[in-house]
């Protein structure tokens, strides 16, 4: 059975970091916002599902060592990382409290090709960009370009600023790519209508982009990776005690917010070797599988954010636009607070990992249909 499960060592680090003279150490990337959102736009953010998200982008400062000893558990067959404690991994409760995204709601997706960027750059932005590749604007330009609304500005100026600043979000933390500081205008398409794009499932696209960075930098040649690393981290540290730094403030909502903070990093082990032997020593005692049960912590989250929690462990392909990665809930329901039986097979997704917006003119809705309807 094992051998069925695992199949893709060949092409794994966890296999060839014995063998390396150096640890591989992967790049990481994150831009973060130069302050909070302008209170003029609040309305606009919060239609859109973004005004909890962009309470969290200032001052995150990513652990290359952290992330990359970490993948070397993870494992792309099943979207969890393997650990002395068992299986593991991130799920929509976590993206859900941790970034205050929606995670109930339609697929985020459709056509990713456009006759005229320039166009809809024009039409949704005020602007044009002199350096449209692929679809791709510079992020600098973003910032260059909308400065923050006074009490004069029009609504449409308003309006026009909040679809940048969410652009910025989406290119520098949530879900940034290996071009780094350059962000994708399809999202642009997606903020047309705010109220509409407030029924997207932006969790899923999120944890959808980030399940496929991790499992692609799982092979040994890989040395850069994108998606909500901040995510990642701050996953590692709710559940991890023996990897978190003393943070002396209360917990805010979103959780990830807690980081954002001033800490003690006395005692807290940074090599990558280090930290390989406290995940393979102390995560099986110390796991935390329901670290959101702490009445602290409980505190601080919204109740609409418990109005619908069985969507958090519901099995389900998370659908953006080329990516389809399938949620491994039931590999890990441990962390919802229930008895785990041997897990079923998970499907294979080896072809769709093949797949990426290079197949231009594609309608994803239509080719990703069966995975959408499930």
């Amino acid at each position: 059975m094992a051998g069925e499960l695992i199949h893709l060592d060949n092409k794994h680090i966890s296999v060839d970091q014995m063998k390396m003279s150096v640890d591989r150490v992967l790049q990481c990337y994150i831009r973060n916002m130069f302050g909070p959102p302008s209170p003029l736009i609040e309305n606009y953010l919060r239609e859109a599902g973004f005004w909890h998200v962009a309470m969290i982008g200032r001052g995150c400062k990513l652990d290359p060592k952290l992330i990359s000893a970490l993948l070397e558990r993870w494992r792309p067959e099943t979207h969890t990382f393997h650990l002395p404690c068992g299986e593991c991994t991130i799920t929509l409760e976590d993206v859900h409290l941790q970034l205050g995204l929606p995670v109930d709601g339609y697929a985020v997706t459709g056509s990713a090709s456009s006759i005229d960027w320039g166009a809809i750059c024009y039409e949704l932005l005020g602007a044009i960009s002199d350096k449209i590749n692929g679809g791709r604007i510079e992020m600098r330009w973003l910032r260059d370009t909308f400065p923050e609304p006074d009490n004069d500005s029009t609504e449409l100026e308003r309006i026009q600023y909040a679809r940048a600043y969410i652009l910025e979000m989406i290119g520098g933390y949530l879900m940034p790519d290996l071009l780094r500081n350059l962000v994708h205008l399809r999202w642009l398409l997606k903020l047309v209508d705010f109220r509409a794009a407030g029924k997207l499932s932006w969790g899923s696209a999120v944890l959808a982009t980030l399940y496929k960075e991790i499992c692609g930098a799982t092979r040994p040649n890989k040395a850069k990776i994108g998606g909500c690393l901040s995510l990642l981290q701050s996953w590692v540290r709710f559940r991890f005690p023996f990897l978190r730094y003393r943070v002396d403030h209360p917990y805010t909502f979103p959780l990830i917010t807690r980081w954002n903070h001033s800490a003690s990093y006395v005692r807290i082990l940074t090599s990558l070797e280090d930290i390989r032997l406290l995940l393979d020593q102390r995560s099986e005692a110390e796991f935390q599988w329901i670290p959101y049960e702490d009445l602290t912590i409980r505190a601080v989250i919204l109740d609409e954010f418990f109005q619908n929690p069985n969507v958090w462990h519901v099995k389900v392909p998370l659908v953006n636009y080329a990516t389809v990665e399938m949620h491994q809930s039931d590999r890990v329901l441990r962390q919802f607070r229930f008895r785990q039986p041997i897990p079923v097979a998970p499907e294979v997704f080896d072809e769709e990992h093949k797949v990426d917006l290079r197949q231009l003119h594609t309608d994803w809705p239509r080719f990703w249909s069966h995975y959408i309807e499930m």
